[in-house]
């Protein structure tokens, strides 16, 4: 999605490799396996410094879960970046099954509503004060937040095929690089 905007995108696997980047993604997937893979890789502690420093930098789905300072679940060594101001519960909405998909109105995405799909996702339980609650559900459970360079997502934007998380994103991006 990002090539498709136009930026460059680069896989980020070991500590060398973020000198050379301007964001940052951190995907969906097993956010128990991604920690330890940090850990393996020697990233967990360079990449929370890059985040604590500012570099702009986005979860989605187990993303969001690692970025969290807090968890309602987290396993014994389940490693967290711990760099944004939020509670979240893991495997919110269920097992594989209770997958599901959704529109939601998201002010600084314009006025059309952004389908989203929530797989296995994660929901946010509480914000600290300087946390803005970019998108909830028609029940009021909160689904995508920011604090300052920090973007948090527990859905699948890329799966949508529609660009403008991305593109909001990349805003952010080059808004510290100015």
């Amino acid at each position: 999605m990002l090539e498709a905007l136009g930026a460059e995108a680069r896989a980020l696997r070991l500590p060398e490799h973020l000198a050379q980047l301007d964001g940052i993604i951190i995907p969906g997937g097993e956010s128990t396996t991604i920690g330890k893979l940090m850990i393996e890789y020697g990233l967990l502690h360079g990449l929370r410094e890059k985040i604590q420093e500012g570099i702009p930098t986005w979860g989605t789905c187990a993303g969001l879960i690692l970025l969290a300072k807090e968890t309602d679940n987290a396993l014994a060594g389940q490693p967290l970046l711990a760099t944004m101001n939020i509670r979240v519960r893991r495997n919110a909405f269920g097992s594989q099954r209770e997958s599901f998909e959704t529109d939601l109105l998201v002010s600084v995405l314009g006025e059309a509503p952004f389908h989203t799909f929530f797989i296995r996702g994660p929901l946010v339980e509480r914000v600290g004060p300087a946390v803005e609650v970019l998108a909830t559900l028609d029940d009021g459970t909160i689904v995508a937040v920011r604090e300052g360079t920090l973007l948090g997502t527990a859905f699948h934007p890329e799966v949508s095929g529609d660009t403008r998380f991305h593109q909001y994103f990349l805003r952010i991006v080059q808004g510290v690089k100015r």
